[in-house]
């Protein structure tokens, strides 16, 4: 973070104007300086979040040197979070059920003010389907928010498949959540993932370029058409044995299902893929895994990576196809 911002206890950030910035208006400063969105600058606009020497400011007034803008950091409650449906709080507009009896447990590899990674184990949605429904990963986090005193804003920043595990990065306030898409998008989001394959691959690196789109005889399922969105994955074989192949992958693109996708439409579906084809009989969900994280940090530049370990249940199939496999 830079020397002329400060966090305050109360979720503000304040930002010092310095002599090159003198003239600014106050919506560049926040803009440019403070890396807020339009679409945030309009919210913090509306709930008289953005202070100018602690006074709610005219946005294109001009900043001299020392003065001090501060925006709200924090997730403010919504109206609407008492008397939610069966019992539960509505916040940001989604309703979030009562919490289980039996907590979820986290596996944290890195947290933050603003920024959270998540180990997902293989089984658990990350976003409620309904208003009932509940178990989730957002519901777990948003419990251990709540029994921290903080405020429950989570914000997954992008998707893991329910029976994909591994690191997933989840924003904690509104502005993480800005910050954190914006790496995305700018393809700063370093994302890897250790995988099998059924069968030899015949090639030890390469590329699959090939567009995805909806598959319109089935609701959720994807595939390679001519008329889908660009995708573009990476991969790297680490281990090959005669049924099957440890790939690393990187993605370039991220399509719903790409990976699972990619590796079908070059005849090699995942192990345990039943919807797209994998041998069931070697694992009974799909053989994918979000083994590493790493991007420079939006707000300090510090380079976060964060490595989560391989679960058992892939560990002992690879341990089972391939001889002693470098991962």
């Amino acid at each position: 973070m830079s020397r002329r911002m400060t966090v305050s206890k109360k979720g503000w950030m304040e930002y010092e104007v310095t002599g090159e910035d003198a003239g600014l208006t106050v919506e560049r400063v926040v803009r440019e300086r403070l890396q807020v969105s339009g679409r945030m600058l309009q919210r913090l606009t509306r709930s008289k979040g953005i202070l100018l020497n602690r006074k709610a400011p005219f946005l294109q007034r001009q900043v001299k040197a020392g003065d001090r803008v501060a925006i709200r950091i924090t997730d403010q409650p919504s109206s609407a979070a008492v008397g939610g449906k069966a019992g539960g709080a509505e916040r940001e507009g989604r309703v979030f059920a009562d919490e289980p009896r039996e907590r979820l447990p986290l596996d944290i590899l890195y947290e933050d003010e603003h920024l959270l990674i998540v180990n997902k184990p293989a089984g658990l949605m990350v976003h409620p389907v309904g208003p009932d429904q509940s178990g989730t990963l957002v519901d777990a986090i948003a419990a251990r928010m709540r029994e921290r005193g903080e405020p429950e804003g989570v914000h997954p920043v992008h998707r893991l498949d329910k029976e994909t595990s591994g690191a997933i990065l989840v924003a904690k306030t509104g502005y993480g959540h800005q910050l954190a898409d914006r790496v995305l998008r700018e393809g700063s989001l370093r994302r890897e993932y250790l995988a099998v394959a059924c069968g030899r691959m015949a090639h030890e690196r390469g590329t699959i370029h090939a567009p995805i789109g909806r598959d319109h005889r089935h609701k959720v399922r994807r595939r390679v058409t001519d008329r889908g969105e660009e995708a573009i994955t990476h991969y790297e074989v680490v281990a090959a044995a005669a049924e099957a192949t440890l790939v690393r992958v990187w993605l370039e693109t991220g399509r719903t299902h790409q990976i699972r996708v990619h590796f079908q439409h070059i005849g090699h579906p995942l192990a345990g893929d039943a919807m797209y084809g994998g041998r069931r009989d070697l694992l009974r969900r799909q053989a994918l895994h979000a083994r590493r994280l790493s991007f420079a940090h939006p707000l300090t530049g510090a380079e976060i990576s964060c490595e989560a370990p391989l679960p058992d249940d892939l560990a002992s199939l690879t341990a089972r196809l391939f001889d002693s496999p470098p991962i």
